[in-house]
């Protein structure tokens, strides 16, 4: 998906999210947000866009773990996860600078920065209109679920998938790379 030459020489950042999460932050996107999306996917339901080939979770677990597997063993790698730095974004977003290069962090803009980049702030910026970027703006202003800083919730593909697709969704995880750390979260949400 990223070219080569873009890849050479470059430090690499792999933002992970739960697939399931990715999944359903993906529909919205397709059948709500993206009007280029063909009329055959805006059609399909959850359920039969989990289990497409190309745009099912199937297909993002095998990325996911192709990423992986690519990149995992060069020393200017760096794996995030979502949920992680959306329950403490400080020590990952310090790894990230530090994989950048920046040696000596100036505190007050670290935090600034940190409070601008706070989902909530996100999503009252992109109601207000203020991003110029329209990868940045709603797909309908009066559609909620049409906004690129819809939810941020962590799990919340529970609110989008019926307990069928759990299953399914949960069994395709059964095959991405354990590094990833989504596996060993389901087991724990299941005690």
């Amino acid at each position: 998906l990223i070219p080569r030459r873009e890849r050479i020489g470059r430090p690499i950042i792999l933002l992970a999210r739960d697939p399931r999460d990715a999944f359903v932050s993906l529909y919205i996107q397709l059948t709500r947000r993206t009007k280029e999306t063909p009329n055959e996917l805006k059609q399909m339901s959850a359920s039969e866009l989990l289990r497409d080939p190309a745009f099912g979770i199937e297909s993002m677990v095998e990325v996911m773990n192709s990423w992986l597997s690519e990149w995992s063993g060069r020393a200017d790698f760096l794996l995030l996860r979502y949920e992680t730095l959306r329950s403490d974004p400080s020590p990952g977003f310090r790894q990230l600078l530090q994989l950048l290069g920046e040696r000596s962090i100036d505190e007050r803009a670290f935090s600034q920065a940190l409070r601008f980049s706070d989902f909530g702030q996100m999503k009252k910026l992109e109601s207000a209109g203020e991003f110029a970027s329209k990868i940045l703006r709603a797909g309908d202003l009066q559609d909620p679920e049409s906004f690129k800083v819809r939810r941020g919730k962590v799990g919340g593909f529970q609110d989008y998938l019926s307990p069928n697709d759990q299953a399914y969704a949960a069994a395709a995880l059964q095959k991405l790379d354990r590094r990833f750390g989504y596996c060993e979260a389901e087991k724990n949400s299941k005690k």
